[in-house]
Formats: C-alpha cells, sequence, structure tokens
C-alpha cells in the first residue's frame, strides 16, 4: 500500500539546513498497523504528514496504492488524501463553531456525498463510537474521551483505506486512551491500515510492528 524509498526532507533557514528525514525506507501493506517511534524532534510527525499528502519530501520517492504520489500536483494530491486517509490527531483538531453531528459529516461534504447518504454513514458511526446521544453537543461540550471518538469518527467516517494517528492517546487519561487504543485495534481487524506515531510503549503493543527513528533515520524495525 505504502511504498517509501530514499524519502528526505530538508528544512532551510537562511544558511542552516536541518534534516527531519534522511533516506527513510518504509513499505506498509495493506491491512497493517504500524507504529511510529522515537523521541522528540527525530522527524516522526514529519513522515506522517509527507505521507498523509500534507507536505512534500526534499527527495525520494513515494508510492500510494501503486500510484507515484512524488511529484504530483497539489489538486490531484488533495483528491488523493480526501479520499483515502483519515486523520486522527493528539488535539482533536474538531471545528468548535460545529457541533458532534457536523464535524462528523465534513469528510462527506468534501466528497460531494449525497444528503441521505451521509445521513446514513453519520449515524452508524455515531453509533460505533457510542457518541449517538452527543450529536448536537459542541466540542467544548464534551470531555477529552468523547472528543477523541468524535475525531476518530470524523476519520472513519468515509470510509478510508489508511488512516494516520499523531498522538490520539496523548490528551487522555489511561482509561480513555485504553478505549481509544481499542477503537484503533478493531478498525484495523476490520481492514484499515493504519500508522500511528506514538511515545506509549503501551499503545505501540497494539500494532504488528513499531518503527523506531532516530535523528531522521530508521534504527530499528521490531515485531509486536
Amino acid at each position: 500500500m505504502i511504498i517509501i524509498e530514499k524519502l528526505t526532507k530538508v528544512f532551510r533557514t537562511e544558511d542552516v539546513e536541518t534534516f527531519a528525514l534522511n533516506s527513510v525506507d518504509i513499505h506498509v501493506k495493506r491491512g497493517e498497523f504500524v507504529a511510529i517511534m522515537g523521541p522528540s524532534g527525530c522527524g516522526k510527525s514529519t513522515l506522517l504528514n509527507i505521507i498523509g499528502l500534507l507536505d512534500n519530501s526534499t527527495e525520494g520517492s513515494y508510492f500510494f496504492n501503486g500510484t507515484d504520489i512524488t511529484n504530483l500536483k497539489e489538486k490531484s494530491r488533495t483528491k488523493i488524501r480526501k479520499g483515502n486517509i483519515g486523520f486522527i490527531f493528539q488535539s482533536f483538531h474538531l471545528i468548535d463553531k460545529l457541533n458532534v453531528y457536523d464535524n462528523i459529516e465534513l469528510p462527506l461534504l468534501y466528497l460531494k456525498m449525497n444528503a441521505s447518504d451521509r445521513r446514513k454513514r453519520v449515524t452508524e458511526v455515531l453509533t460505533r463510537m457510542k457518541i449517538g446521544h452527543r450529536t448536537k453537543h459542541f466540542p467544548q461540550q464534551l470531555s477529552g474521551g468523547q472528543q477523541q471518538r468524535v475525531a476518530i469518527a470524523r476519520s472513519v467516517v468515509a470510509n478510508p483505506g489508511l488512516i494516520l494517528a499523531d498522538e490520539p492517546t496523548g490528551n487522555l487519561d489511561s482509561k480513555n486512551g485504553f478505549k481509544v487504543m481499542t477503537l484503533l485495534s478493531e478498525l484495523n481487524q476490520e481492514g484499515s491500515t493504519i500508522l500511528m506515531v506514538t511515545h506509549s510503549e503501551r499503545d505501540a503493543g497494539y500494532a504488528h510492528r513499531t518503527i523506531n527513528l532516530l535523528d531522521g533515520h530508521v534504527i530499528t524495525e521490531t515485531s509486536s
């Protein structure tokens, strides 16, 4: 599903070059659950942003579902991102002015899905995430665990093949973190490919394998 070879990302400021990623090779098969670990500043989130088509690499190649993403124009990248990739962030990234229902529905509006199909899909994920009683509430009226459930619902409502999770339990207590990881594990068992950035050894234990980064390099890969 994902083939990354010699991927390099350089940030330049005046005469200074900083290598966030340096000649990284990663292959991810469809249906895998992969954790990405390493100390702060090692390139984890940069790698996730490039895989999610939110950023471009400086050098190297990236194939997604057999398509060479490396030099695609932004319009084509956006189309692939909206139709195939779901995002889960540590800080939830919900829209404060939209209620729970409208936050979850948003990706379907981007895909121009008709109203009845949108309603069906949103209702399904509301039930799945056990937040159907919160449809008219706004993010600020929810607990952290509930906000992350809404964020997960939004990420999966369009049935993306790939879910990218950046520290999905980072703002949660252990009880809610456990619930979120259980949900991600269930989604993976149902066929979703998941790449997750985490500092937590416990959370990484849910993955099939762990990729460890240091100073922009892959240093080890271990199976769970």
